[in-house]
């Protein structure tokens, strides 16, 4: 039988990296093609559920509000397109680490997340980074996850649960982009992916302003992974505002 443990919930906001990004220049065509790269922040609100099929120490099955700091963040989105295909690519570092005090343990954990998306892009619609465009390809998931637990009971002795692994999923999903006015846009985005984890999702709606060489781009976005490291399984949800400049080519 499984036991459910709460292994951190992080109410603050981190840095991380934001995966929904379309470029709104517009070149005639046969010109070749269009060129947008992306550094991205993402302020997300981090939480996830651990479950393992022994408990780490004595009786206690929930581990809530563990990690609140952010080691260091790497994100980047890189996407090209012409006349009706493309490609893009997304590359994510995460590192979360943090030691708590709680009336009956003390906690060390420890999460460092690794996300590379690369998809060809199908644009059936009104133009370059206009309209629909539909995309599959690959998601690879790194994760390293674990947390030591120290009672404060000396009867017990100290614990390490190891929640570890790489995932390869196959994505798929779609995205649409409106122009509001000469210098606004909007874009939506969903996705899933599956394969080595039980379901992946994600979603982000992005405003865009558009410069001279590139756009600003401010939204919120939504990602769920559930995964099973080890013997256990495990979901790690991040939601969040996401702010972005594109640069054109």
């Amino acid at each position: 039988m499984t036991t459910s443990k709460r292994i951190f919930r992080i109410a603050a906001p981190s840095i991380a990296a934001a995966l929904c990004f379309s470029s709104n220049a517009i070149a005639a065509d046969g010109e070749g093609w269009d060129w947008v790269v992306a550094p991205y922040v993402w302020a997300p609100s981090i939480s996830a559920d651990l479950n393992t099929s022994v408990p780490p120490t004595g009786t206690d099955t929930e581990f809530a509000d563990i990690i609140d700091k952010i080691d260091g963040a790497f994100l980047m989105h890189v996407e090209g397109q012409g006349d009706r295909f493309g490609v893009f690519a997304d590359i994510v570092y995460l590192g979360l680490g943090d030691d708590k005090d709680h009336p009956r343990y003390n906690t060390e954990s420890d999460l460092d997340a690794r996300l590379f998306e690369a998809a060809f892009v199908w644009s059936p619609g009104e133009g370059r980074f206009r309209g629909v465009d539909v995309f599959a390809g690959l998601r690879y998931i790194d994760v390293d996850l674990t947390v030591e637990v120290d009672p404060v009971n000396p009867i017990f002795d100290t614990a390490t649960v190891d929640a570890s692994r790489s995932y390869s999923d196959f994505m798929i999903g779609a995205r649409y982009s409106w122009d509001l006015s000469e210098r606004w846009g909007l874009t939506v985005r969903g996705d899933g992916s599956f394969g080595d984890t039980d379901g992946t999702w994600n979603a982000a709606a992005t405003v865009l302003y558009r410069m001279k060489h590139g756009e600003w781009a401010f939204g919120y976005r939504h990602m769920d992974i559930a995964f099973e490291p080890r013997d256990n399984r495990a979901e790690l949800i991040l939601s969040g505002v996401i702010v972005g400049y594109g640069f054109n080519f």
